[in-house]
């Protein structure tokens, strides 16, 4: 049996002198590998005395290592590409065991040179033993003299080679085949129709990209026979299945090189061919853009979302300052009390007289928060009788809130078109009035709408009641309207107003109205103005009345107070920082405080008997707008779309 492996090699019969290792064949092979001894090369299992002086040089920075896990890769892993060699290999580049050439050698601890990728097969030794001493394999170092030997070795190109042809009922020889593919020996041999070139082993990809034998697809139609990259030229020149240049735009040309170049001359694409790729340039960039605006936006809601964990961390150890504040706040009112005490007990009576400004029994603290508002919450109105508070929001609706047992929202009153501005009771019906320019009339028994009044041409601002009449105010207006049963009559319009009408307060017989830096004070019986109060600070916002004095608040943060009976201001609070919206008041025997809500998002408590403020209240997150009273409790609406209740 003869095989040609090359144009200097030829087979010779199993046996043949000088084969001094030679390899049983499986049984799916053959051919097998007989390496040639070279006369000035010790045998495999006798390691050069470099090859010892490397091993033992590298035990001191690889001692860990492990060839368990090396030698136990699997067969995949090896290259699948053949390999027919010009000249036979060195015996002492080939594998002991699989008598291919080497793949990534390395030196193990003892001495020798082995694979660092194989599969061992039916071969028996162990994989974290040398095949050669059954040595203990520790340590592995490139063998890097080796590696650039085999990567001198010249090889016939992959597209001049071919499989080589079994034979049914062959006798199996032993040959120098010095064919190797994954690890198999005998499965190439040398195509005489294929690519003649010889190359070396590391120059092999560089050859084989460009080679004129290496097989191609037309780049037309799949559906074309398979070409050599040599034939590539004239089987274009022969194609029917050109395409035309711009059948990404639409043109369905598909003809021969002929038909092709007299179609170009015609196509309705070719003279807008530099325009279309302007806009292929152009989308191509636009696309980027759009990429990299997505990698900015990505990067934006990550930090984002850092953002939203920071403040939410800084909203926590804020709320945890509050609660110290509180309990600072209370253990200095318990100091303080010991400290009057004390005092009394020395008569020290200026001391006394000095510090009678502040009351630690009237300490109010953040007991509860309604939350439930989509918007902003602009007014307040509680019904006594059942215990129930009604706030209207931004959000177009009025909130239910028990506060005396649940603490919940028990409604939610749907009926306004705009914001709900204004809210008051009178019996057993609520008013809202809202910048849609009407006024609802609830049932409070059923928590039904009973009635809707367009009331102005403007939003209403506010809404009081009083000798069952309710008085709104609007843009230079106040309309007084009769009420009877579920109807409200116009009885009068009072005039003579200069701007908005944000503030009315009806106390005994009197109506209170206020409007830009006036005060106007009517008589509810006769509904004539009967006094006027001249002050400062733009707009008024807000007015509270007190046994002893008219208070308002305004504009531009002050807070001015007149003395009921003669009319003659007495003093302007200031403090706030902010717009003061609202004011309410809380009156004892022994004391009466007013209470204010501003832009600033703060409250304070005010002392009427010596002008002060006691205390300020921060826990809202935006511009406090809203305050209502109840039972010696505070409710507060915010900005912020809370409601929060306060307590002493």
């Amino acid at each position: 049996m003869e095989a040609s492996f090359g144009p200097t090699f030829s087979t010779v019969a199993a046996g043949a002198k000088g084969s001094t290792h030679r390899r049983t064949p499986s049984s799916s092979s053959t051919l097998t590998y007989s390496p040639r001894d070279d006369d000035d090369m010790p045998p495999i299992g006798t390691p050069r005395r470099s090859d010892s002086a490397i091993s033992i040089r590298s035990l001191h920075s690889e001692s860990n290592m492990s060839l368990r896990s090396t030698f136990s890769l699997h067969e995949e892993e090896e290259d699948t590409e053949p390999q027919v060699f010009a000249e036979q290999p060195s015996v002492k580049l080939c594998c002991q065991l699989c008598c291919n050439v080497f793949k990534d050698p390395v030196i193990t601890t003892c001495g020798h040179t082995q694979k660092l990728r194989r599969t061992l097969g039916n071969v028996p030794s162990p994989p974290d033993k040398c095949p050669v001493d059954t040595a203990k394999l520790t340590v592995v170092v490139n063998n890097i003299a080796v590696a650039e030997q085999i990567g001198e070795l010249f090889i016939h190109c992959k597209y001049g080679c071919r499989a080589t042809p079994a034979t049914p009922g062959a006798a199996t020889v032993a040959v120098p085949t010095i064919t190797t593919v994954a690890g198999k020996p005998g499965a190439y041999e040398v195509d005489p129709l294929g690519c003649p070139f010889t190359i070396k082993l590391t120059s092999r990809m560089e050859h084989e990209v460009s080679c004129d034998y290496r097989p191609v697809r037309c780049p037309n139609n799949p559906s074309c026979p398979p070409l050599l990259t040599k034939h590539l030229e004239a089987h274009l020149k022969e194609c029917e299945h050109i395409k035309c240049p711009h059948s990404k735009y639409g043109c369905t040309f598909i003809g021969n090189q002929d038909t092709y170049e007299t179609h170009l001359e015609v196509c309705k694409f070719e003279g807008l061919k530099e325009f279309l790729q302007q806009t292929d340039d152009r989308f191509h960039e636009m696309q980027l853009t759009l990429s990299q605006k997505d990698q900015d936006i990505a990067f934006l809601r990550s930090m984002l979302g850092k953002l939203s964990e920071k403040l939410d961390q800084l909203e926590k150890n804020l709320e945890l300052k509050f609660d110290v504040l509180d309990e600072n706040q209370s253990k200095l009112s318990e100091d303080l009390m010991e400290f009057r005490r004390d005092a009394s007990m020395l008569n020290v009576s200026q001391t006394e007289g000095d510090m009678s400004s502040y009351d630690p029994q009237q300490i109010f603290k953040c007991k509860g928060t309604f939350v439930g508002h989509q918007g902003p919450v602009w007014c307040l109105c509680v019904y006594s009788t059942g215990d129930l508070l009604f706030s209207g929001s931004s959000d177009k609706t009025i909130k239910v809130w028990d506060t005396c047992t649940t603490y919940k929202c028990q409604k939610t009153l749907e009926g306004h078109d705009g914001i709900v501005l204004a809210l008051c009771i009178q019996g057993n019906r609520l008013y809202s009035g809202s910048a849609d320019c009407t006024i609802i009339v609830w049932d409070i028994q059923t928590l039904q709408k009973v009635n809707t009044i367009r009331a102005h041409d403007n939003p209403v601002c506010t809404l009081v009641s009083s000798h069952n009449m309710l008085f709104s105010g609007s843009l230079k207006a106040i309309k007084v309207w009769d009420i009877v049963g579920t109807e409200l009559k116009l009885k009068k319009e009072l005039t003579g107003l200069n701007h908005w009408v944000r503030a009315l307060v009806a106390s005994q017989n009197h109506l209170y109205s206020g409007s830009y830096q006036t005060i106007k004070i009517w008589d509810i019986r006769s509904l004539d103005c009967v006094h006027v109060l001249q002050t400062s600070g733009g707009s008024v916002y807000s007015i509270a009345v007190t046994n002893h004095h008219i208070v308002c608040g305004t504009y531009e943060n002050l807070i001015h107070v007149w003395d009921i009976d003669t009319k003659e201001q007495v003093r302007t609070l200031t403090g706030h920082v902010g717009t003061v919206y609202a004011l309410a008041v809380i009156s004892t025997p022994d004391q009466t405080k007013v209470f204010s809500a501003s832009y600033d998002r703060s409250l304070r408590v005010w002392s009427m008997d010596n002008m002060i403020c006691t205390q300020t209240l921060l826990r809202h997150q935006g511009s406090v707008t809203a305050l209502a009273v109840s039972r010696g409790r505070l409710f507060s609406g915010a900005v912020d779309s809370t409601v929060k209740v306060w307590t002493c």
